[in-house]
């Protein structure tokens, strides 16, 4: 039986030596009309799909593979059957679909909807899925990369092993699949979403940044990136950034943007170790860094302000793996190319995500981002005596930050700057614990945000002891009566805010 093989393509990488190789094992090529002319013109027999089904390719190009006898040719089974109602329409099997999609995501981002929306493929993702749901006797191949191992397979075994064939039409799908996902996002793009949590959720993103490995170094890693969103940060000088590194990254960035600028925001593994807001940039990092130096080496620096020349000084004062800002002066720069290994990033302001996504137990945690800006208005104070203004001052600053440590976390904080950070207990009072540890005697006088309730009146004793004099929380446990009046013993001030800020 003669072997039909159909190509439609816009990529045409590898198209000529695949179809010279097909056609030099007895294989007839069918193709439409501008593919059909590539191979012409290469002296590659070819006969046009519009000759071959007596269909002229119409309006404009949109419908030229919509036609029973290519559909037919393709979801054909070897069965007595679908033979003989395929030759009673005149068709032929066809035996291999070549096929490459529209070039959407470019045409979405350089054109008009009206341009992108006419470089949605139509019929060549018809033609992949036809074939791919065929597999067990068709060859489908999505990407140029297929070519040489079909074409090596039928050299050396006449035919392409069903497990091949099995991989290929995976491939095809799971190129479908993020086809469509990706025009599913940019349409949705165009009006705000009508509900938060999607009814279902598609994942389009391409790898942008290929790492060495994940958490570690026995762990395949990459940086993936949705097509319509551009890398949020450019690498100036330092080592290829690290799983691990991207984490801390986006962790700090974080934290920064939501402090006032000019300030300073110093992770590690994920969690702030330091932060502080000053008059200068390079003052906010000393503050930052005083905040729990021994922690603070090998950790991220995140600056919300432009990184002039002192600020480039004070950062060779100790070893840092990345320093990220949105602008760097060229002084600054001078200063920290001696800084060999450090990464050096200008971060562009993201766009916020619509939604939060972990992976879990196999499927996904989806959750909208807390982004919401406090209402201060409704911040209720619960103590007999108010926060002082300066003490007020203390605890915006620390309920922001607080709200960038893993839970249970605990801030305390002195002049707009963090002293003592417990971070990630399993018990809240042992996050006071480990707070008042880190900050020594900067206890005293500092005060205390935590990003949820007090279960029990002892954490607040705990801080009290040390000369903790104000605290901010979000309230609501049933023993929030004992808590106060631990508070309002010991002379504190206490605000609720109404709202947790869990962060697992």
């Amino acid at each position: 039986m003669r072997r039909y093989a159909l190509f439609s393509v816009t990529d045409r990488t590898g198209l000529e030596d695949f179809a010279r190789g097909l056609v030099g094992l007895g294989w007839e090529i069918l193709a439409t009309r501008g593919t059909a002319r590539a191979l012409a013109a290469a002296g590659i027999p070819v006969t046009p799909l519009e000759e071959w089904t007596g269909a002229p390719e119409i309006l404009g190009g949109r419908v030229k593979t919509l036609h029973p006898l290519v559909h037919a040719g393709i979801l054909a089974r070897p069965t007595e059957a679908d033979w003989a109602e395929l030759a009673a329409i005149g068709g032929r099997p066809i035996d291999l679909v070549a096929v490459n999609l529209y070039a959407f995501e470019e045409a979405a981002r350089r054109g008009s909807m009206e341009e992108a929306v006419e470089a949605i493929d139509i019929g060549g993702v018809a033609l992949l899925r036809a074939a791919a749901k065929n597999f067990a006797r068709v060859i489908v191949c999505s990407r140029p990369a297929d070519y040489p191992l079909v074409l090596q397979a039928l050299r050396q075994e006449g035919e392409v092993p069903l497990e091949l064939r099995r991989r290929l039409a995976a491939q095809a799908f799971r190129l479908t699949a993020w086809y469509d996902a990706m025009i599913a996002r940019y349409l949705e793009g165009a009006d705000a979403p009508s509900s938060p949590l999607p009814e279902m959720l598609l994942l389009s993103a391409r790898p942008v940044i290929a790492l060495r490995y994940g958490e570690n170094p026995h762990q395949a890693g990459a940086f993936y990136l949705d097509p319509f969103r551009s890398l949020p940060f450019e690498v100036f000088q330092g080592k290829p950034l690290s799983y691990n590194n991207l984490l801390d990254l986006e962790a700090a960035w974080r934290a920064a943007q939501d402090l006032p600028p000019p300030a300073a925001v110093i992770v590690k593994h994920n969690n702030p170790c330091g932060a502080a807001v000053a008059d200068t940039p390079a003052r906010a990092f000393r503050r930052a860094l005083a905040g729990d130096p021994e922690s603070a080496y090998g950790g991220i620096v995140a600056f919300n302000a432009e990184v002039d020349e002192e600020t480039a000084e004070a950062l060779r004062e100790i070893f840092l793996e990345v320093i990220a800002a949105p602008a760097y002066r060229p002084e600054a720069m001078a200063h920290l190319a001696r800084k060999k290994a450090c990464r050096v990033i200008r971060m562009q302001e993201p766009a916020v995500p619509c939604l939060e996504i972990r992976s879990v137990l196999g499927g996904f945690l989806v959750q909208t981002p807390d982004r919401e800006e406090d209402d201060q208005g409704a911040w209720q104070v619960v103590t007999r005596r108010p926060p002082a203004a300066s003490e007020w001052e203390d605890l915006r600053f620390a309920w922001r930050v607080v709200r960038h440590v893993r839970s249970n976390a605990i801030v305390l904080a002195r002049g707009r700057q963090t002293v003592g950070i417990g971070a990630g207990q399993m018990s809240r009072v042992d996050a006071v614990r480990i707070a008042i540890q880190k900050a020594g005697e900067r206890a005293r006088g500092a005060v205390l945000a935590s990003d949820a309730f007090f279960p029990f009146p002892d954490g607040v004793e705990v801080a009290a002891a040390a000369g903790v004099t104000a605290i901010i929380q979000p309230g609501g446990s049933i023993r929030d009566s004992e808590v106060i009046e631990a508070a309002d013993r010991y002379g504190m001030a206490m605000a609720f805010t109404g709202r947790r800020c869990f962060r697992h």
